[in-house]
């Protein structure tokens, strides 16, 4: 198979921030009262945005967040993110050495996935391919963010590979009729892929990814 574009996640795919970001959570969330770990987040919050865990938290733990709360979280993270953030190992050589059209479709805010891409000196190389949920009506595990993103770069569902962490990210991948890979050695994960209820191929190591690339375009080779 001929790839048209690779969507990149960029929490937990690009950059190693997913285990920041849950404990910037979990300490802004004691503030209010509210007890939460790192499991909570993992299986309820990762690869969805604000809003969504938001209303998680005001539904399911019946704590209503003041309106002030997604500002200084943001911000707190920021700041960590300045000192602590990293990319996933192993993923800028992998980037340079890429011969197909990438971009980067995340559930993260406009302004901290600028700031993440440029922490990390990525944001040249990605340049104006970066898209956001709210871009669009529906965030993961809808599959509206990478079916815009495959629109503007024109590139065809079918032909598009998305390599995700989250299970809401793979589901959106699946529903958007796109090939998927679930990535595995971000700090959160411990190399364990999400539990999934389709069938999900994944890789903790971004020397790996050539050779995954070669197997899907084997595979469409074969007789």
């Amino acid at each position: 198979m001929t790839l048209d574009l690779i969507i990149f996640d960029c929490d937990g795919v690009l950059a190693d921030s997913e285990v920041i970001s849950s404990r910037v959570l979990i300490e802004e969330l004691a503030r209010e009262g509210v007890t939460i770990d790192a499991a909570y987040v993992r299986r309820h919050f990762l690869g969805r945005s604000f809003p969504t865990v938001a209303r998680t938290i005001r539904e399911d733990l019946g704590h209503p967040l003041p309106p002030d709360f997604e500002a200084r979280y943001r911000e707190r993270l920021l700041e960590r993110f300045e000192t602590e953030l990293a990319p996933t190992q192993g993923v800028t050589g992998m980037l340079d050495l890429l011969r197909v059209p990438a971009c980067v479709a995340t559930s993260s805010s406009p302004p901290r996935v600028a700031r993440t891409l440029d922490l990390l000196g990525l944001a040249g190389r990605f340049g104006a391919h970066v898209f956001t949920a709210s871009e669009v009506a529906r965030g993961k595990p809808a599959p509206d963010l990478f079916l815009h993103a495959a629109e503007r770069m024109r590139a065809r569902p079918a032909h598009t590979l998305v390599v995700e962490d989250s299970l809401p990210g793979l589901i959106a991948a699946r529903a958007a009729g796109m090939l998927h890979l679930a990535y595995t050695g971000g700090g959160h994960m411990g190399g364990e892929p999400p539990e999934a209820p389709f069938d999900v191929r994944s890789f903790d190591n971004w020397r790996d990814f050539p050779h995954l690339l070669e197997e899907i375009a084997r595979k469409d080779r074969e007789p």
